[in-house]
């Protein structure tokens, strides 16, 4: 991990908040994330990670707030900043008729990526995605494993600074996300990597960082084992506690205790997975 205070910074997000009519997604979220981190964004289904995801990358507006990538504001400089952007959204759309080869030769194109240059950088992707054996298959007959592993590719198509992946590890074997972490963990070598879960070992095995959120508040910024200290990794399933959303503003309800955590006996697929491996 690199210095923080010597690298520049890379992701931004400066009181971010969305609001729809009276319903907070999330409200006053800021933080800075340096060149060569791997963060994890931390939180329970619906906590607000997705959002904030979205407003990063230029997908959704912020009610309030700014957000920038490598110091582009992701609003006035959607182009320049989409330059040092890789994206992978949550279950994100395919063409599924078209081939893994097919679909990024169309993104490149649409990139402006000169033709000997894309050859090359599909090369790249090809082998490092794993994507030889279905380079000319239909996506629409992938597995759910190999249809993730072309989202990656496309992200990374042409070598952004910025890598923003959004529970990419949803609905794989256990098999595919041991492979998976092995692939960030040399990304995160060259790129400055943001990573949204649900899963405590994601974080273990991935992350210099941790940003919890929780009910639409960033209530913890610091290392996995800083974490560690505020309550059990240990368990594979959990849950913050849940105070239930508030019908207004965020500020305008008591502070819910930071980063308390008690186990969820209730069993989540993807917590599962991930207690496998």
């Amino acid at each position: 991990m690199m210095n923080e205070s010597t690298s520049r910074p890379m992701i931004e997000s400066k009181g971010l908040s969305k609001f729809f009519g009276s319903f907070v997604a999330i409200e006053d979220i800021s933080f800075s994330i340096p060149e060569g981190q791997i963060v994890a964004f931390l939180g329970p289904n619906g906590a607000g990670k997705s959002t904030t995801m979205k407003i990063l990358t230029g997908f959704m507006a912020a009610s309030e707030g700014t957000a920038s990538i490598a110091g582009l504001d992701i609003q006035r400089e959607r182009i320049g900043a989409s330059e040092k952007l890789g994206y992978l959204p949550e279950n994100g759309p395919l063409y599924l008729d078209m081939t893994p080869g097919e679909l990024l030769r169309f993104f490149g194109s649409a990139r402006g990526l000169e033709e000997s240059y894309l050859n090359q950088r599909i090369d790249w992707v090809t082998e490092h995605c794993a994507l030889e054996e279905v380079l000319e298959k239909p996506i629409g007959k992938l597995s759910k494993g190999y249809r993730q592993r072309v989202g990656l590719a496309q992200a990374l198509l042409h070598d952004p600074e910025v890598l923003i992946m959004d529970e990419p590890t949803a609905g794989l074997d256990p098999n595919q996300i041991r492979e998976f972490r092995q692939n960030l963990r040399e990304l995160g070598r060259t790129k400055t990597v943001l990573i949204s879960t649900h899963i405590l070992r994601e974080v273990e095995a991935t992350a210099d960082r941790v940003l919890l959120i929780h009910a639409g508040r960033l209530i913890f910024d610091g290392t996995p084992d800083a974490l560690k200290e505020k309550g059990s990794l240990e368990e594979p399933f959990y849950r913050l506690t849940n105070y239930g959303r508030p019908p207004g503003r965020l500020s305008e309800v008591p502070e819910a205790e930071s980063a308390e955590q008690v186990l969820e006996e209730e069993s989540i697929a993807g917590e599962r997975q991930g207690d496998e491996d």
